[in-house]
């Protein structure tokens, strides 16, 4: 199976310092998971939530598969994150931190076909911070840029 569905979350990446990252599998119906494997998904509004010891990923977009019939699906209804009891604890407690957040960074299938979401422990950035990440970006942009007119 190709490895063809890569949905990224850059937003995250800017909004957000990761501290610590898992991989997750997503619980989908049919239709979900056809309209991923046609790349019509997105995780940029989407976030983390625990409810009821188990966690949830909330406003993930995926768009309705147009073959299916009366059983398509809601498009941002929750969908539940497959963990292991000892990793929703682990995660539990870490979010009841102050600041600690968990975000979703990346939608992929895995190599035996199944979707999976990699998700972030993140405490939000100050605004320095944000500035600092732009400036290191274009510094590092301009640096390219010369080494690629050098050679």
């Amino acid at each position: 199976m190709s490895n063809q569905l890569n949905i990224k979350n850059k937003k995250a990446y800017f909004e957000y310092e990761i501290l610590e990252k898992y991989v997750a599998g997503i619980q989908l119906t049919g239709s979900e998971i056809k309209s991923l494997r046609a790349g019509k998904g997105s995780i940029k509004e989407a976030y983390c939530v625990f409810v009821k010891n188990e966690l949830y990923i909330r406003n993930m977009h995926i768009a309705e598969y147009t073959q299916a019939s009366y059983t398509n699906h809601e498009p941002t209804r929750d969908r539940k994150l497959l963990l292991n009891r000892q990793e929703l604890d682990k995660w539990h407690k870490k979010i009841k931190t102050k600041g600690n957040t968990i975000v979703p960074l990346k939608c992929f299938l895995a190599s035996n076909g199944y979707a999976k979401l990699e998700i972030g422990l993140a405490t939000g950035k100050k605004i320095h911070d944000k500035r600092s990440t732009i400036k290191d970006k274009d510094v590092k942009r301009d640096m390219d840029r010369a080494l690629k007119n050098y050679s």
